[in-house]
């Protein structure tokens, strides 16, 4: 007869109890612990007793569920991966864009089919948990970790990150193809000094409540079972240790019943870098009365937890209380009866499935935004070529167009695999199993898409011309105090003369140039801020080299952050922000040069000219002396929202139906979109509130709602918009979220920017 914890009638809490009454402490503390399973699994599984494993090679997922049924209780294991964009340490998986290309949609069903397909696909590896979504707010550019967030306001954080937890949860916790999402990095991660990763962050709990919890929240209300800690300290209090936040706020106010999760050796850091415990029986108390549950790649918990019991600093039944979250997990997965280990059969049917790969394709297409153009695109393709032919195009007479042309495509991103696939993918550094990445012919870079879209007698050229970098050895040492590598460090390449010729020959013999330039995974990522935000290597010298040419330069930018541009760029007859478009990227590329698509996306963090500039968010609270440096402007060079698309659609007739609301009521408004030009346009009409006088300073103007509209060629359409008076909030200063009575401004059109938003004012009673 089964033991009542192996009895699938009996309630969950029943088996937990009953499991739990049958473990020793060290089996106790080990299913608290969550391993590299790149190391030596037995010891991980039979001697840690580890509840969880991460970084888990396709072999090593066989290999875990072999040793958990030799151990005494047999509990299965919670595999874990930094699914962010996709299963993109599987080799053949669908890699998406990343957070920050998937946010310039500004689309939340689009992103929740991204992570429908992402947990279909890691299910069918043996992966029931993904590190993501990532709700940091990033506000400062030079911060390794901005391609990883959805942007810079919370209001489309909470959207899409909402969005991406329904996604990867689907039907529930019982829906076998279901991952857990987790939300992270809780809380402030990304408010650091200098941009630096996982340093102090100085941020007080009202600025706190103001805008990094919101997307925390709405996390929790839609039912995000595990949060993860950041690394940093706030007001010198380590987030693994921080009672207010993780128990006063997250579990008491908010009533968060789930499980948290530290991130990387967090509980050894307090020990080995942040100094505040002297050895780890001190740091595993701390984490565990703070309410920690998963403890993330510190084996030495496992021997510090239980001496600190020893020592009478911790209680078991405070172990018992994280590990009843723990087993709790596990059985609503329903892993005792289906541990859902990797299953071949399944994974030939679903892994890179040609329907993910549509998606991947559409949403390449959506994240794409146009920030320049002087008219050059799109190409003028023949009507009669069949290359650059989409349902969504709208073709212009051929007599416009001539027969031939001759494009050069110029830069070091423009065939670079691993800079369009971005950061978490593949060889990107996380992972030891896929030296190599993902199969070649999987990824479309720019130059192959437009090789495979070049119009009938158009011919190309091609060369990178420029490298961007070399890596050299960290020379403080090869690895971390805790064991860990040291990434090498990036140093910029400076352009060869000659290369530079031939590049500029091949610009001038060419009727456009295209040049695509960006950055590195090596430049981007965890450990991975910089101090600059201007194009490395010999890129800028390239950029000059060809504008001087005279040759129409469209500029496309591959990288994983918004980054400050040259003159010769900003004076391009083109710019596109690509950002890390994933494995269809380069298709969706050519599509949209060609003129086969509408540009759609919208910038969801704004752009500085100068790294002086940062911070350079849109939503910055009022009150500095005057609106600019005395040397440089604080206008972004693009602001958040911004966006072109290949027609012009004028706003106007702003109106707002009732201009008293009361406390819980709506503002209900109505704005016209007329489509002046010959081409279809998807506008995404953004609606910002200002709150015209408040008790305390606060933000000039906030995201509220927008709507995506589709506004023929020619044509007019009304569109109704709605915020709810709940929603024009603000942070008092008791630090409670209130709404003030009073005037308000509703501020409506395409971009953040004062100057593009028509305003019409309501009041609140």
């Amino acid at each position: 007869m089964p033991l009542p914890y192996q009895d699938s009638s009996l309630a969950v809490a029943e088996r937990v109890e009953d499991l739990l009454g049958r473990m020793t402490l060290p089996e106790k503390v080990g299913q608290m612990l969550q391993l590299d399973a790149r190391q030596d699994l037995a010891e991980i599984v039979c001697e840690k007793m580890a509840g969880s494993i991460l970084h888990t090679s396709p072999d090593k997922l066989v290999e875990a569920a072999t040793l958990v049924a030799r151990t005494r209780l047999r509990i299965p294991l919670i595999t874990a991966e930094d699914c962010i964009h996709g299963h993109a340490f599987w080799p053949g998986a669908t890699v998406f864009p990343t957070q920050l290309g998937m946010a310039a949609t500004w689309d939340p069903a689009l992103v929740e089919q991204v992570a429908r397909v992402t947990a279909v696909e890691a299910a069918a590896t043996g992966v029931h948990w993904t590190f993501s979504p990532v709700l940091c707010i990033s506000r400062d550019l030079r911060w390794g970790r901005v391609d990883e967030t959805f942007g810079e306001d919370p209001y489309l954080i909470s959207e899409l990150g909402a969005a991406m937890i329904r996604g990867y949860q689907g039907e529930g916790l019982t829906d076998p193809t279901a991952i857990l999402a987790t939300a992270k990095h809780f809380a402030g991660y990304s408010e650091t000094h200098g941009g630096r990763d996982a340093s102090e962050a100085d941020i007080s709990r009202r600025k706190l409540r103001s805008w990094f919890l919101p997307p925390f929240q709405r996390a929790a209300a839609e039912g995000c079972r595990v949060f993860m800690l950041g690394y940093q300290s706030m007001d010198g209090v380590p987030i693994t240790a921080n009672k207010w936040l993780l128990n006063d706020v997250l579990k008491d106010e908010w009533g968060f019943t789930g499980t948290l999760v530290t991130d990387w050796d967090n509980v050894g850091r307090m020990v080995w870098e942040q100094k505040v415990c002297a050895d780890y029986a001190e740091a595993a108390a701390t984490a565990v009365k703070a309410g920690n549950d998963v403890i993330m790649t510190t084996p030495a918990f496992f021997e510090g937890a239980q001496e600190a019991i020893r020592r009478g600093s911790l209680r078991e039944d405070e172990i018992d209380a994280a590990v009843r979250r723990i087993l709790r997990l596990k059985f609503e997965l329903g892993l005792f009866e289906n541990p859902r280990t990797p299953d071949a059969a399944r994974q030939r049917e679903v892994i890179g499935a040609a329907a993910h790969t549509a998606l991947n394709l559409e949403v390449a297409r959506r994240s794409l935004v146009l920030l320049r153009n002087d008219g050059v695109l799109p190409l003028p393709v023949p009507s009669s070529s069949s290359s650059a032919s989409s349902s969504s195009s709208s073709s212009a007479s051929s007599s416009a167009f001539s027969s031939s042309k001759r494009i050069a495509v110029l830069g070091p991103n423009a065939d670079d695999v691993s800079a369009q696939l971005g950061d978490w993918a593949g060889n990107s550094g996380q992972v030891d199993w896929m030296p190599d990445g993902h199969p070649r012919r999987l990824t479309s870079t720019v130059l192959d898409g437009l090789r495979d879209l070049l119009p009938d007698g158009w011919e190309l050229d091609f060369d990178p011309a420029v490298e961007i970098e070399e890596l050299v050895p960290d020379p403080e040492g090869e690895t971390f105090p805790d064991g860990q590598p040291r990434p090498p460090i990036s140093v910029g390449v400076p352009a060869s003369p000659e290369r530079l010729e031939q590049a500029r020959r091949l610009a001038a013999a060419a009727d456009y140039a295209i040049v695509v330039v960006g950055d590195t995974v090596n430049l981007n990522g965890e450990h991975k801020s910089t101090a600059t935000l201007e194009l490395q290597g010999g890129q800028i010298a390239l950029l000059d080299t060809v504008a001087a040419t005279g040759t129409p330069m469209i500029v496309v930018l591959i990288d994983g952050k918004p980054l400050a541009l040259p003159p010769s760029a900003l004076g391009a007859a083109a710019i596109l922000q690509a950002f890390n478009p994933g494995m269809r990227g380069g298709q969706a590329i050519a599509e949209l040069l060609f003129g086969a698509i509408e540009p759609t996306g919208r910038m969801p963090i704004s752009a500085a000219r100068h790294v002086g500039q940062q911070p350079i968010f849109y939503n910055q609270v009022r009150g500095q002396h005057g609106t600019r440096y005395a040397d440089l402007t604080q206008d972004p060079l693009f602001a958040f929202g911004e966006g072109l698309s290949y027609t012009t659609v004028v706003y106007d007739g702003l109106s707002i139906e009732e201009p008293d609301v009361a406390a819980d009521g709506v503002v209900r408004a109505t704005v016209r979109l007329s489509n002046t030009g010959t081409r279809p346009a998807l506008e995404t009409v953004q609606v910002y509130v200002s709150d015209l006088v408040t008790s305390v300073t606060w933000a000039g103007r906030e995201l509220k709602a927008y709507r995506q509209v589709p506004v023929p060629p020619g044509e007019s359409v009304t569109v109704a918009l709605e915020v709810a008076a709940t929603d024009c909030t603000l942070v008092d200063a008791a630090g409670a979220r209130v709404v003030e009575a009073g005037d308000f401004e509703l501020l409506v059109g395409p971009n953040s920017r004062p100057s593009a938003l028509l305003s019409a004012k309501f009041r609140i009673s």
